[in-house]
């Protein structure tokens, strides 16, 4: 399986900051944002990964990963995403680099405390679709929002709800056989002129091949003030309680 982080966008909630680096490059704490998602992948053994970004400021990560060795990526490859078109636009960028194998997708301003290492292999052995992550959140409405019934199986998936009928937010980390880019290939633009991931995990999910697990420990995003600030506090904070942990255990 290889992996797809997904680093463009022209960060316009965060501005000033963006208005002179990549919101990917930002730091969480102590390590470059992008840093996180790569780690995400390579703790779950997904080793080659590409990075699609854009704008003026995507040679930015060369610069600063170069070819991804010193972090442990066996391959590292860059995607040139032009203008703003979403994030099955986007994807369908990493088409040849995916070269017909499952792939693990990344919102790069996506961070988690624990890893996808079990849904990653449970993906693989899935014989085709596609997998989610969810989360209960407590702000579900700035999210896609899985709708479950009483057995907890997803019946639809909704962009942003005003009135969300669940807390169930569905994170930034994916799952997609090699016909994900098939189905991008069909989308419209939606409202917002931008190829929508909600309308391609909603394919997978009217042809009955969408499964779904819930996320252990913390998740969040990083893409405005607020949300840079909590990842930074809940990234110190776990590095905290290691550090912790450790100590009593040689302790005793």
């Amino acid at each position: 399986m290889k992996g797809i982080i997904l680093a463009g966008g022209l960060g316009s909630r965060l501005r000033p900051l963006t208005l002179v680096t990549n919101k990917h490059l930002l730091p969480v704490y102590d390590r470059p944002m992008i840093y996180y998602p790569i780690q995400c992948l390579l703790n779950a053994g997904i080793n080659e990964i590409l990075i699609v970004t854009g704008g003026e400021h995507a040679g930015d990560f060369l610069k600063l990963l170069k070819n991804g060795k010193q972090l442990g990526v066996k391959h590292l490859e860059y995607a040139y995403q032009e203008g703003e078109g979403g994030i099955a636009d986007a994807l369908q960028l990493a088409e040849e680099f995916a070269d017909g194998e499952k792939v693990c997708v990344i919102l790069g301003d996506n961070i988690i405390e624990g890893n996808i290492k079990k849904a990653a292999g449970d993906f693989f052995t899935q014989p085709t679709g596609a997998k989610l992550l969810l989360k209960e959140v407590d702000d579900p409405e700035r999210f896609g929002v899985a709708e479950v019934d009483d057995k907890g199986a997803v019946t639809n998936i909704v962009e942003k709800p005003k009135k969300p009928k669940s807390n169930l937010a569905v994170t930034g980390i994916y799952f997609y056989d090699a016909d994900v880019y098939d189905i991008c290939r069909t989308l419209e633009p939606s409202n917002r002129g931008e190829l929508e991931i909600t309308d391609v995990n909603n394919a997978y999910l009217k042809r009955g091949d969408l499964s779904h697990e819930v996320l252990d420990g913390w998740w969040t995003d990083a893409g405005t003030f607020e949300s840079l600030y909590r990842a930074s506090v809940l990234v110190r904070d776990a590095g905290v309680n290691k550090a912790k942990l450790a100590e009593t255990a040689e302790a005793k």
